[in-house]
């Protein structure tokens, strides 16, 4: 069966506003004419006022029971006409009208979002040399970037001097560290490969610290730790690792590897 009247439109309906322009007066036109003073809503300084008794309306002469100044405001709310749009009223939208992604401009808290699969900087660094070590001292040699080739660092990567890592960016990063150790002296051993921290890049403090032990000759085993650092400022927050073990024992190239990953914007 056809459809009979009037086709309806795709569009939101809302409320016509009108904003006055006040003086030292108690008579104001209407944009719109209206047949009774209840066809309208009248608020003076965000205060709705009584129909015929705060005001009273006259085709388009909307008129006051006294005058008011130009310091008040005032603005009234046709209750009779709704205007069709084809956008939805500012504000009116919420997360769950929202069929897809929304831009990054517009996200209430400031977010942006990360570019590559959620990270937007990840870097994985490694010993390069097998390194005979021996009670407590930092890792200031023999540190490179994965040269794996099936490794592909994402963003800027971290940089590092002298066992120092700086990062390239602000944020919310995820360190860890994986110390491989073979005890190749005969005797038992313990060992860890921890994260410092510094956040005045002068003091710097253990964030973390976990043992492994080992006992024999040719044994192998691993220390892991992990952290998550709130990098604020780039010069000051800083990190490098240390290392404790009982008796002297070899840390292993390639299996020792540090990572860096940023999860998101600095709190």
């Amino acid at each position: 069966m056809p459809f009979i009247g009037n086709q309806p439109a795709d569009k939101f309906l809302t409320l016509e506003k009108q904003v006055f322009t006040t003086s030292a007066t108690d008579t104001y036109s209407l944009d719109r004419e209206v047949s009774s003073v209840n066809d309208i809503e009248l608020f003076l300084n965000n205060v709705r006022q009584e129909p015929t008794e705060a005001y009273t309306i006259s085709g388009t002469t909307l008129t006051l029971a006294s005058a008011i100044t130009a310091s008040d405001s005032m603005y009234c709310i046709y209750q009779g006409r709704a205007v069709g749009t084809q956008s939805p009223a500012s504000g009116s939208v919420t997360n769950d009208m929202l069929a897809g992604s929304i831009a990054t401009s517009k996200l209430a808290d400031g977010s942006t979002f990360a570019t590559t699969n959620g990270i937007t900087e990840a870097d994985q660094w490694v010993l390069t040399t097998n390194t005979q070590i021996n009670g407590i001292a930092d890792l200031t040699t023999n540190l490179a970037r994965e040269t794996d080739d099936s490794f592909t660092q994402i963003g800027t990567g971290m940089t590092e001097s002298s066992g120092v890592f700086t990062f390239p960016s602000t944020g919310f990063w995820y360190i860890s560290v994986l110390g491989a150790l073979l005890c190749n002296n005969g005797a038992s051993s313990y060992v860890t490969v921890r994260i410092q921290s510094t956040t005045n890049n002068s003091t710097y403090t253990t964030r973390a610290n976990s043992y492994a032990s080992a006992s024999g000759s040719n044994y192998y085993t691993n220390s892991f730790n992990e952290y998550m650092f709130n990098v604020t400022d780039v010069s000051t927050h800083k990190i490098k690792f240390n290392y404790e073990i009982g008796v002297s024992s070899r840390l292993e190239a390639g299996g020792t590897k540090f990572t860096f990953i940023r999860l998101g914007d600095a709190q």
